[in-house]
């Protein structure tokens, strides 16, 4: 996604490394603007765009091979934030098609947040509080309004 945490080093990048930058087809500052479903081959390896909104409407996740890097979309044990219920909503119905990935795939965030630097989708499924309330859109809605205390009370950093 287009937040700067990400994309703010890509024209140095460009400039000393050439190639292009690679955005969701919403967002107007990409070199490639990817739809989702999208096949991207890199260096022999196969790239597959998944538009996850939410977060923010440009959201992506990339599949390769089975590796999933989430940005800010998934965590370990965290999900991205939200600044109202209906990215929210958003956000949760991209976890859900995440979540119905094959459960060996590892999960590579866009930062290292959580307990380990990645998972896999099963380990989210199981200890991802924010997962585990997908199919409760209210409780999904209070858990990420209430994190800090959520945090507190089950020892979280």
């Amino acid at each position: 996604h287009d937040h700067s945490d990400h994309t703010g080093g890509n024209e140095a990048i460009k400039d000393s490394f050439g190639g292009q930058v690679v955005l969701h087809a919403i967002s107007e500052r990409g070199d490639v603007d990817a739809q989702d479903g999208d096949v991207l081959e890199v260096g022999g390896l196969r790239l597959e765009i998944l538009h996850t909104p939410g977060h923010t409407p440009d959201s992506i996740c990339v599949l390769v091979e089975r590796h999933l890097i989430t940005g800010d979309t998934l965590f370990v044990g965290k999900v991205g934030g939200t600044s109202n219920r209906e990215q929210a909503a958003t956000e949760a119905g991209s976890l859900r098609r995440l979540m119905a990935l094959e459960e060996d795939i590892t999960v590579w965030p866009g930062h290292d947040v959580g307990v380990s630097p990645s998972s896999t989708i099963a380990r989210e499924r199981e200890t991802n509080p924010f997962c585990a309330r997908l199919g409760d859109l209210e409780q999904f809605h209070d858990l990420k309004e209430n994190w800090p205390a959520y945090k507190r009370e089950h020892g979280i950093a």
